[in-house]
């Protein structure tokens, strides 16, 4: 005897899980996921690196004090923590926007989320299991065909 959740996930028989999949294929195909990821994730980092600077890219006295005191981040000087965070939160936005580079940057900012979780934020989360999910399906699957990447042939 089938069970309920049998039932629903059957694709044999129409179920309820096979039909709303394939909608939502439909709706959102995959390379239009993929866009969207790749500009979802990008989002938090960047605004976070714009609040670290001044101009284009002075770093703040404001961020070299948070590194100081409050980041502390393990095994690196304050001073070049907050150089390497603010930089990174700029560089690898911008390439998986652009789609360049795209799995690398990703496993940075994947490394850079850990490193806030374990270190900085703890309490955080939930929040880094959000940017966790954009990061790893780009890390597995790629930038998608609208890409540097994907044009250059390099993905």
């Amino acid at each position: 005897m089938s069970t309920l959740m049998d039932h629903l996930a059957d694709s044999r028989s129409g179920g309820l899980l096979s039909r709303l999949h394939a909608a939502m294929s439909k709706l959102v195909p995959e390379p239009a996921l993929a866009v969207l990821m790749r500009l979802g994730i990008a989002a938090p980092f960047l605004l976070s690196g714009r609040t670290k600077v001044e101009g284009v890219l002075t770093v703040t006295d404001t961020t070299f004090y948070l590194f100081a005191e409050e980041y502390r981040v393990p095994l690196l000087p304050s001073e070049l923590a907050a150089y390497a965070a603010t930089y990174a939160e700029h560089l690898f936005p911008v390439l998986i926007i652009i789609g360049l580079g795209t799995r690398v940057s990703a496993v940075a900012l994947l490394v850079m989320t850990l490193v806030i979780q374990l270190f900085v934020v703890p309490t955080g989360w939930p929040t880094h299991l959000l940017w966790l999910a954009p990061l790893v399906y780009l890390i597995g699957r790629g930038p998608g065909p609208f890409s540097l990447d994907r044009l250059l042939k390099i993905d």
